[in-house]
């Protein structure tokens, strides 16, 4: 399963866990083969990292930086997508689903 734009990753530095972070750009490097790694490093504060890593490592295969061993783990949901609901079913014009306004909510509270 290729890791691509807007997947969480798990960084593992040093064989631990480190952080979680967003992939917000892949785009090619100068040099052939190699590609800027742009994350969006989920942590207080946000922090943003490019990574100039080659489609294997993108993809989870291990690597170093100064010596150091890291990997990118694609992060997967444990629960599957929710199917998004179409509002308006066809011909009948009927609406499916509840429609919940969070502005309504707040002036009941």
């Amino acid at each position: 399963m290729a890791t691509t734009i807007n997947d969480i990753v798990l960084a593992h530095i040093e064989n631990k866990p480190a952080f979680y972070a967003r992939i917000e750009d892949i785009v090619p490097d100068v040099k052939p083969g190699w590609w800027q790694v742009k994350l969006l490093v989920l942590t207080v504060p946000l922090q943003v990292y490019t990574w100039i890593l080659d489609e294997s490592q993108v993809n989870g295969a291990p690597f170093t930086m100064s010596g150091t061993p890291i990997m990118l783990e694609k992060i997967v949901s444990p629960e599957p997508p929710e199917k998004p609901l179409d509002p308006v079913e066809k011909g009948g014009g009927e609406k499916k689903g509840n429609v919940v306004s969070l502005f309504d909510r707040k002036k009941n509270q």
